[in-house]
């Protein structure tokens, strides 16, 4: 999607201007033309980043836009005071086309549909539902707030990945400085007193020389598969077999479980909250999944569902699901509370995968401060034992 600046006349002849969010020229031609506008220019600005679009932004517009309604401010007024005081060019644009759209009559779910890109089909449906029982402000908190949560989960799992990684990326980049520049040195002045270099040193010479003549076509071999890696992401096949792998590593497994089935629950119990249909919610949640092995399970409940099994006896008979789940979920089927006990699943798999985050990342730091004094400590043992003998490689020479 790219910003376009605009200049249209109307019938009588009046000047209009603006900026405009549109995926290519004919659709930004095409709503100038609902407008009854003629345009003049039309040229395209930029493409809005990443940081646009980012999670954050959508929950922050979900959160104003429910205490605008909180408020009685109409939707359309709302959508318009927010474009004003936003930062984004490209928000801006696109919440002034909302409001456009808004007071020539379509709905507000209707509107963001069109933007499936933007707004997930989870945005779409519990709007929609907001709309129909007329409870679009607390549809729209109660939104943000999964958004939320579920933004929050996904940061702590990846801030307890990304330091441990990121240490031994360094420690590797020292290591690779070593044995490329340093020891190399360290084998000329031997060589110049031909005096034999002791066995680890050698073989780390050894080491240094093979990457040196077959570090290119290492790099592009690496690179060669990652783009392999890649092309192959883009079949539905791959991508089970590789969820499948995943669920079987032993400290990465519990965590993205636990991530899934926060999701799943959260989502569930949002949609049963705000009036959907189980059917509806069980789907809804599935297209909020990005894993097509997780939708899968998900479909095969669903199918379960459908065929007249009770929802508890359909989750029970696939093992992604835990005997927690199974029997909160029979409780709650039992006693006509069914969200309030999704409501608790989500919160407990939430703190659950927080605190599996927080182990890993305590789990995973001494293993790489090991990796790490090993590596270091051979590099700096075969560096200094040719040091220890320079002596006698002098009495040698």
């Amino acid at each position: 999607m790219r910003l376009w600046r605009w200049q249209a006349l109307d019938d009588d002849g009046q000047l209009y201007y603006g900026v405009m969010i549109a995926r290519h020229r004919r659709e930004a031609l095409a709503h100038l033309n609902e407008r009854l506008l003629c345009p003049i220019q039309l040229r395209s600005v930029a493409s809005p980043g990443r940081r646009c679009w980012h999670p954050q932004q959508k929950i922050h517009f979900l959160r104003q836009l429910a205490a605008l309604l909180q408020a009685g401010i109409a939707l359309e007024q709302g959508c318009r005071l927010i474009a004003q005081l936003h930062e984004l060019d490209g928000w801006r644009a696109l919440l002034t086309q909302i409001a456009e759209q808004l007071a020539a009559g379509k709905t507000l779910s209707d509107i963001l549909a069109h933007w499936s890109g933007l707004f997930p089909p989870l945005f779409i449906a519990l709007l929609r539902t907001g709309e129909q029982t007329g409870q679009l402000a607390e549809c729209c908190e109660r939104l943000a707030d999964q958004q939320a949560q579920l933004y929050q989960l996904r940061q702590k799992t990846l801030r307890a990945l990304r330091y441990p990684l990121f240490t031994l990326a360094v420690a590797l980049l020292v290591c690779a400085g070593l044995v490329g520049f340093v020891l190399p040195e360290f084998a000329a002045i031997y060589q110049s007193f031909s005096a034999p270099l002791p066995a680890l040193t050698q073989g780390v010479i050894n080491l240094s020389a093979w990457l040196v003549r077959y570090g290119p076509i290492l790099v592009v071999a690496i690179a060669a598969l990652l783009l392999c890696w890649r092309w192959l992401r883009r079949y539905e096949r791959w991508q089970d077999k590789e969820q499948r792998m995943l669920m079987r590593l032993p400290l990465i497994a519990p965590l993205l479980r636990g991530q899934r089935l926060s999701q799943i629950h959260t989502t569930l119990a949002l949609t049963q909250r705000s009036g959907l249909p189980l059917m509806q919610g069980l789907e809804a949640a599935g297209l909020a999944l990005t894993s097509h092995w997780w939708q899968s399970q998900l479909q095969r409940v669903r199918q379960r569902v459908t065929d007249g099994s009770p929802f508890s006896q359909a989750l029970a008979q696939e093992p992604i699901f835990t005997p927690l789940c199974v029997q909160l979920v029979r409780t709650g089927e039992e006693s006509g509370t069914l969200d309030l006990m999704l409501e608790k699943l989500a919160q407990w798999h939430t703190e659950k995968t927080r605190e599996l985050a927080e182990g890993l990342s305590s789990a995973l730091e001494p293993i790489v401060m090991v990796i790490m004094g090993v590596l270091i400590g051979t590099l700096v043992i075969a560096m200094y034992l040719p040091v220890f003998r320079l002596g006698e490689a002098f009495g040698m020479g």
